[in-house]
């Protein structure tokens, strides 16, 4: 078991034993300090002592509350795809363990947001402000995305969107580092739209439950439900294979994210037969003697196909590049390509953006 899973084990109180109960209350205590810097600061941002910089462009942001994957990404492309049809836009990333290339293949979201909305810029600076500026004077963008920002106040914005994991939306209702909280769940009234996303992976019950939380918290904020849906899978030699094929296959996946659990279930969902799996930390890196392993792992469970997220792809065909002609692989590599679907609220929110954007949208 990696450190990611011994660690949510822990705060979720799976892990027994004196130890586990030492270490929860360790962790509950620095969570009320970690709290109360971050309420400070929202209060300062709040109250005005703490300056707030607006921008020429429209900024709409992408974030969440907890740490992990929400499935973010998705989204944001979705976002993007939609203004780029009327207008100059860029997205704004800190580039978490991302360094640009000189040929702008950049690692991990960095390298998905790239490809999959080429008529954007992608700026990388975690300075978000210096960012804006220049999205703004290079490449004259009128509309600013930025991924990853709920927590980041020092931007305004026109519009705040919460991706919600359904499978885990609060974090275990603590803070971290007691829970996966990145601030209260109160902050989602800063929020003009949540999107739950993942909502087949729980029960209608369960969403409804979710859903009349969040409307507690904010009456006006308009709810989205979404689900990652597979697109289909591509081999190292760009081989496409379709969601049918996948159909009885034996698969054996493997992950760096921040919840498994959901790609684990995609997958069994699709009708492939889950032969094994090999979980890492997040945003993990890599090597060829991990990947050998893997793939040794994968032959010896009678796997037909090695599966993994888009988000790893870009880090696993970073480290065959250099040698993929004399990287020997008894058995295929491939990822599963997914997009957002959203089964409720679309409408809804395509409107809100579309409101937000009224003065700004121009033709290109």
């Amino acid at each position: 078991m990696n450190y990611e899973q011994s660690y949510r084990r822990l705060i979720s109180g799976q892990s027994s034993g004196f130890g586990a109960s030492t270490l929860r209350l360790l962790l509950a205590v620095a969570a009320i300090f970690y709290s109360l810097v971050v309420r400070l600061r929202n209060l300062l941002y709040s109250k005005g002592l703490l300056k707030v910089h607006h921008v020429d462009s429209a900024v709409i942001c992408i974030g969440n509350i907890t740490v992990g994957g929400t499935g973010k990404t998705p989204l944001v492309v979705w976002l993007c795809n939609l203004i780029t049809q009327n207008c100059k836009c860029a997205i704004l990333t800190r580039g978490y363990k991302a360094r640009a290339q000189e040929n702008a293949d950049f690692k991990d979201e960095i390298a998905i947001l790239a490809k999959s909305c080429p008529e954007a810029e992608v700026i990388v600076n975690p300075d978000r402000l210096a960012g804006a500026a220049e999205a703004i004077d290079k490449y004259a963008a009128k509309v600013l995305i930025m991924d990853d920002g709920f927590q980041h106040r020092r931007l305004a914005r026109d519009l705040d969107i919460a991706a919600i994991d359904a499978t885990q939306p609060f974090g275990y209702g603590k803070m971290l580092p007691a829970g996966l909280l990145r601030e209260s769940v109160s902050s989602l009234n800063r929020a003009g739209a949540v999107v739950v996303t993942r909502c087949d992976q729980v029960t209608e019950a369960q969403l409804s439950k979710l859903e009349q939380k969040l409307q507690a918290i904010n009456p006006g904020m308009i709810i989205a439900r979404s689900i990652h849906a597979p697109v289909y899978a591509k081999s190292m030699k760009n081989k496409e294979i379709s969601l049918e094929q996948l159909k009885g296959k034996k698969v054996f996946a493997f992950c760096g994210i921040g919840n498994p659990d959901a790609f684990l279930n995609t997958i069994k969902n699709l009708g492939a037969e889950l032969s094994g799996s090999k979980i890492y930390d997040d945003h993990y890196h890599y090597t060829d003697a991990c990947l050998s392993e893997i793939s040794e792992r994968a032959e010896e469970l009678g796997a037909d196909l090695i599966l993994t997220t888009q988000k790893d792809w870009t880090k696993v065909i970073s480290n065959f590049k250099s040698q993929i002609s004399d990287f020997k692989l008894p058995l295929p590599f491939a990822y599963l390509a997914i997009e957002i679907k959203f089964l409720a609220g679309e409408d809804k929110l395509t409107a809100l953006i579309k409101d937000t954007l009224a003065d700004k949208i121009s033709q290109k």
